[in-house]
């Protein structure tokens, strides 16, 4: 009886169109929320907290760009790394400009630029799909990569070619830049993360969000409903694109510090994808377990051996970590297509029938 739904009442249509209509969901949210804000900064080191969760929020919001695109709408795409470096770069233009602006403003801003270059490469979705449409989105992502390297003006003509993070403060503490803590940073993402999530949630239980469902189950269908396929189709490209331009600032920013085109290419482009598929499609909570799963196994696979005394190499480990993440990417898509997300729903529905044998 730990997660009985019986019971809970909803006496009015906003009670039962709630993000959280279950208590126990609202209760484990909010402890969640409280350990994220208050018990991690508390208890992390500013090693881990650099580490391991500032890079999970990081890849957890370019994975909810992608999976709002390809998990919800339907739309393949293999530019994700492109677009999260359109961000970064925007960003940086910003900076260059507007050096007054609050540099949170600048970052959420940056996502302006990356939703309007993802419409443009989301045009081709208006006439091709399935493997075309991530063939199209795959020579975005060359396109781009190419761009940010032969464009100097991206990086405002730098010797290096990097784009080089400026200190900015907000009331008086540095946000950005080499002054700036590992905590402040952390507090940082973890508010503009858990901000957009809440907009993505509610976007998606709106009629945007039942449109990119309907338009992902079959389109024909979609639009003998009256659905207006073009529309639907760029609005996904441009919101995905959107998270993932603020993805790629916030990870120049508030975590890299710095960062050359290298750190866009097609790479993190699979990166994002692979956690999306392990974490699972059409799910925001999927994008954190892929997110954590995928940024987390390297840090097991080092850290197990040295716990039982073993010494293993660093290639060693570089391989296990694409041997398991590839054996699950191709169980995931045979057995289970909705990812470690499934597997969560499962266990809930384990706790509301406990103790019962049925």
């Amino acid at each position: 009886m730990l997660y009985r739904e019986a019971g809970q009442f909803k006496t009015t249509y906003g009670a039962d169109q709630a993000v959280f209509p279950i208590r126990q969901d609202r209760i484990g949210i909010a402890i969640i929320m409280l350990v994220a804000f208050v018990l991690v900064p508390l208890l992390a080191s500013s090693f881990v907290l650099s580490a391991v969760f500032i890079p999970v929020l990081v890849f957890s919001l370019a994975a909810i760009g992608l999976n709002l695109l390809t998990g919800y709408a339907g739309q393949v795409s293999l530019g994700t790394g492109a677009f999260m470096g359109v961000g970064a770069y925007t960003c940086y233009k910003l900076t260059t400009y507007f050096p007054q602006v609050n540099i949170i403003v600048l970052i959420l801003a940056s996502g302006l630029g990356s939703a309007a270059v993802g419409t443009v490469f989301g045009l081709p979705s208006l006439r091709i799909k399935g493997f075309y449409l991530a063939v199209a989105t795959l020579a975005a992502q060359f396109f781009l990569s190419w761009s940010f390297v032969r464009i100097p003006w991206l990086y405002n003509y730098n010797v290096s070619g990097a784009i080089e993070v400026p200190t900015r403060t907000m009331l008086g503490v540095a946000v950005t830049g080499p002054n700036a803590t590992p905590l402040t940073r952390y507090l940082v993402v973890l508010s503009i993360v858990a901000l957009m999530t809440w907009v993505a949630s509610n976007l998606l239980r709106g009629r945007i969000g039942r449109t990119w469902m309907a338009v992902r189950d079959m389109d024909i269908a979609a639009e003998l409903i009256g659905i207006r396929l073009y529309s639907a189709k760029l609005l996904a490209f441009a919101v995905s694109s959107f998270y993932c331009g603020v993805a790629g600032a916030v990870m120049v920013f508030l975590w890299f510090g710095a960062a050359e085109a290298d750190s866009f290419n097609i790479d993190q482009s699979f990166l994002i994808l692979f956690m999306v598929i392990v974490g699972g499609l059409g799910s925001l909570i999927g994008s954190f377990f892929g997110a954590i799963f995928i940024w987390g196994l390297p840090i097991v696979l080092r850290a197990a051996p040295e716990f039982f005394g073993l010494t293993v190499r660093a290639a060693t480990v570089e391989h296990l970590q694409f041997m398991i993440v590839g054996a699950l990417i191709i169980f995931f898509l045979i057995a289970e297509p909705a990812g470690l997300a499934r597997l969560w729903q499962i266990g809930k529905q384990k706790l509301r029938v406990w103790p019962f044998p049925y």
